[in-house]
C-alpha cells in the first residue's frame, strides 16, 4: 500500500477547522482507505457507516436518532446514497459544543451533491483526493504510472494485463452502476460512446457542435455529457485565458480524460510498446503532465488555463503563481526549443516566464524567461515555482 501522508495531514487540518468535511474524488481512488487510516489514528471515539451496507443504511433510517448521541468522528461513506442525511447533519453541525465531527465521502462533486451544498453551506469544507502522482510513486515509475494511471489498484497490479483488465472493468462498472447512483439518467451505451469519442479528442479544444454531429445529438447535449463526466472527476476542462490583444483568441475549453490509465483503457492500449506507437501518445503525455503539474503547483483546477489564438499560437497551461503569470508548455521531445508560439505568448501575455516540460533529465535556460524543465522535477515542484 502506498502511504498518502500529505493528504491525510490536509484532511485532518480541515477536520480541525470545520464541523463537516467532504472527501470527494473518483470512485476507487482511495477515499475509503484514507478515511479508515484517519479513523485508526483519531484520538477520540470513531463511528464508521458504509452506506453500501444495508445494515448501516437500516441503522440510519432515523438519522437524528442514530447520529445525535455519537461523539468524536463520524464517517459516512458513499453519502450520496442517502441525500436525506444532509438536513440532519446540518442540525448536528450547528450544536455549540461540536461534540462530533462529520467526514462524508462521495464520488460526486459538490455541484452534483446539490442537497449537501444547499444544506451545509458555511459548515463544510470539501477536499478532493486525486489519483496517485509522481511524488507518491517515485520518479523511476514515471512510465508505469503514465501507462497505468493513478488509481491505486491499477498502478499496483501484478502485471500490465491485470492493470488493463482492472481499468476496463472500472469503465464498465462506472457506466452501468456508478453514474445512475449520482442521478445521471443518460443511458450507459450513449455515455460509453461519448466517453470513447472524448478519448479520441483528448487534449484538443472542445468543439461541441462537431462532436454532436458525429454523435447524433445537439451540442447542448454533448456539453451536458461532458459536465457529468467532470462532476464525477473522470474528465477535465481547462478554460481559455483571454488577453486584451487584437489577435482572435480561442474561447472554447480544452478537454482531457483526467486519468491517463483510463484514457489508455478507452483507447485499447495495453502496454508501453503500444502506447509509444499510438497516434495519441503526445496528447496522452500532455494530459498526464497536466494532471501532475496541477498537483505539484498545489493550485485549484479552476486557476489553470490555456491560451491559443486562431493563427496557431498557444500555451498548454497558464497559472498565476504568487501574483506572477507563468506559462507551461508540454513537449514530448528530447530537444526542447523556443517556438514562435512561446515568443508570441511572452510578448502578448507578458508572462513572467515559460517552463517547457519535457521527458529529459537536465534543467537548463533557453533564454532569460524560458527554461527547459524535466518532467521528473514535478516530484518536488521546486523548479516550477522558483
Amino acid at each position: 500500500m502506498i502511504d498518502r501522508i500529505r493528504h491525510e495531514k490536509r484532511l485532518c487540518d480541515h477536520l480541525g477547522e470545520y464541523p463537516v468535511v467532504g472527501l470527494i474524488g473518483t470512485r476507487q481512488v482511495g477515499k475509503t482507505t484514507l478515511a479508515r487510516n484517519i479513523v485508526r489514528q483519531w484520538a477520540d471515539q470513531t463511528h464508521y457507516f458504509d452506506l453500501e451496507s444495508s445494515a448501516d443504511v437500516a441503522r440510519l433510517s432515523d438519522a437524528m436518532f442514530a447520529l445525535s448521541p455519537l461523539r468524536g468522528l463520524v464517517v459516512l461513506d458513499e453519502v450520496h446514497r442517502l441525500p436525506d442525511l444532509f438536513p440532519a447533519i446540518r442540525v448536528l453541525a450547528d450544536r455549540e459544543s461540536e461534540p462530533a465531527k462529520f467526514l462524508i465521502l462521495s464520488g460526486a462533486s459538490p455541484s452534483l451533491l446539490r442537497q449537501g451544498g444547499e444544506s451545509l453551506a458555511g459548515r463544510i469544507a470539501y477536499y478532493e483526493l486525486p489519483g496517485l502522482n509522481l511524488s507518491e510513486t517515485g520518479a523511476d515509475s514515471s512510465d508505469e504510472i503514465w501507462l497505468r494511471g493513478g488509481f491505486p489498484k491499477s498502478f499496483t497490479a501484478s502485471t500490465q494485463l491485470t492493470s488493463y483488465k482492472w481499468r476496463r472493468t472500472f469503465i464498465r462498472t462506472f457506466l452501468d452502476r456508478d453514474l445512475p447512483q449520482f442521478g445521471v439518467t443518460i443511458p450507459g451505451i450513449a455515455m460509453e460512446r461519448f466517453w470513447m469519442m472524448l478519448a479520441h479528442c483528448h487534449g484538443q479544444v472542445w468543439n461541441g457542435s462537431e462532436i454532436g454531429r458525429a454523435f447524433g445529438v445537439s451540442h447542448t447535449a454533448t456539453r451536458r455529457y461532458l459536465e457529468m463526466l467532470q462532476s464525477t472527476f473522470v474528465a477535465r476542462c481547462l478554460q481559455p485565458w483571454h488577453a486584451n490583444i487584437r489577435k482572435r483568441q480561442i474561447k472554447a475549453p480544452k478537454a482531457y480524460i483526467r486519468d491517463s490509465g483510463i484514457l489508455h483503457g478507452l483507447l485499447g492500449i495495453r502496454n508501453l510498446e503500444e502506447l509509444h506507437s499510438h497516434p495519441k501518445v503526445g496528447a496522452s503525455w500532455e494530459g498526464f503532465v497536466v494532471d501532475n503539474l496541477i498537483q505539484a503547483l498545489d493550485v485549484a483546477e479552476r486557476d489553470c488555463l490555456f491560451w491559443a489564438t486562431h493563427t496557431g499560437a498557444e500555451i498548454d497551461m497558464i497559472v498565476n503563481v504568487g501574483g506572477r503569470l507563468r506559462g507551461y508548455e508540454i513537449k514530448r521531445t528530447a530537444s526542447p526549443a523556443i517556438t514562435p508560439s512561446i515568443r508570441s505568448a511572452l510578448e502578448d501575455l507578458d508572462l513572467d516566464r515559460v517552463d517547457i516540460i519535457y521527458p529529459g533529465e537536465a534543467s537548463f535556460a533557453l533564454s532569460d524567461r524560458v527554461n527547459a524543465v524535466p518532467a521528473a522535477s514535478i516530484l518536488s515542484g521546486s523548479e516550477l515555482q522558483a
